[in-house]
């Protein structure tokens, strides 16, 4: 029953990703995993996982940078998508781990083996995921706003269908969030999510890293993926007002095809916001802050601990590897 538990909260959890991921490449940043906190600096990562005896399951590793092994990579709108995929792609091997350290701890089958996330159950899940993102924002609220259409074609003048779209596209997200954080396993995500905010907090405003100073910050950070995802949404409606498209498949085909370009326009504001927060891309990104209510949650002192503990590790291999660090 617990391996059942486990490999469903890993399931969510990777649904979750882009929501718990934040950060970019000359930041620290970081994402909450299971039972623990995934801290990532320009050249190096660290995460540490709170087994269910108190003791914690530390490691950390070296991380190239993209932009300084090929600089086309650190061209803006470009830099966004390359940064997002490789973030993507290393929230995903933390989370295995996590999941891992956690399956660790159920005791063997009557074989005497135990179960862990292999190479194929993470590729099967990395296909439900992009499934499921595809089908929940791309594909139904295509359908449903082509249905309203059609009982009353009024609605498909090219800014009011885009606009109903995406409202129907927000409102499935936020029930999604929302519905998750009803979850117990899922809302203490959430909480090492705000351990992993407050302890960036302390980081950048150069307090010492206790519990204690970290405790004292806020769980809401403007450069969280809820932010990004939500700017993502928003930018999404004026990028879909642009294309001709009028037919069903022509507009799902354009959605597809464009989400790379929104998502480096998205990172561009979250990053530009981030550093001048009285602007007006600021305001762009307050719907963010505000859904942060749901997806960080006050976290517990062990859990604090925990993404201490994951950013010591990466900052000792950062001291090894790394180059400038810009606190932003």
């Amino acid at each position: 029953m617990n391996r059942l538990r486990t490999l469903w909260r890993f399931l969510v959890a990777v649904q979750l990703l882009p929501a718990l991921e934040g950060g970019e490449e000359t930041l620290v940043g970081g994402q909450a995993v299971l039972e623990g906190v995934m801290m990532r600096s320009p050249h190096a990562w660290g995460i540490a996982v709170r087994k269910p005896s108190g003791e914690m399951a530390i490691h950390s590793e070296p991380l190239a940078r993209l932009s300084e092994k090929h600089k086309w990579m650190g061209w803006p709108v470009v830099r966004g998508v390359m940064t997002l995929g490789h973030a993507m792609t290393l929230g995903f091997r933390a989370l295995r781990y996590s999941a891992n350290v956690v399956l660790d701890q159920v005791p063997a089958d009557e074989n005497g083996k135990k179960l862990k996330i292999s190479g194929w159950l993470a590729a099967v899940n990395i296909v439900i995921s992009v499934g499921f993102f595809i089908l929940m924002y791309k594909f139904l609220p295509l359908v449903a706003a082509t249905e309203l259409k059609r009982l009353n074609p009024a609605l498909g003048e090219r800014i009011t269908f885009n606009l109903i779209d995406g409202a129907i596209r927000i409102v499935l997200f936020l029930l999604f969030i929302w519905g998750t954080s009803l979850l117990r396993d899922i809302r203490r995500v959430y909480q090492y999510h705000g351990a992993e905010h407050k302890t960036v907090f302390a980081f950048e405003a150069g307090d010492p890293l206790n519990t204690g100073e970290v405790q004292k910050y806020s769980t809401y950070h403007p450069r969280c993926g809820t932010s990004f995802l939500m700017t993502v949404m928003i930018i999404s409606i004026l990028v879909y007002t642009l294309v001709p498209a009028v037919t069903f498949w022509g507009r799902f085909a354009a959605r597809i095809a464009l989400l790379p370009l929104i998502a480096g326009l998205s990172y561009e504001i979250i990053r530009f916001a981030a550093k001048h927060r009285g602007s007006l891309f600021a305001l762009m990104t307050a719907p963010g802050l505000w859904l942060q209510r749901i997806t960080t949650q006050p976290p517990s002192n062990d859990q604090v601990e925990c993404a201490i503990k994951a950013l010591d590790g990466a900052m000792e291999l950062e001291k090894q590897h790394g180059g400038e660090l810009v606190i932003a």
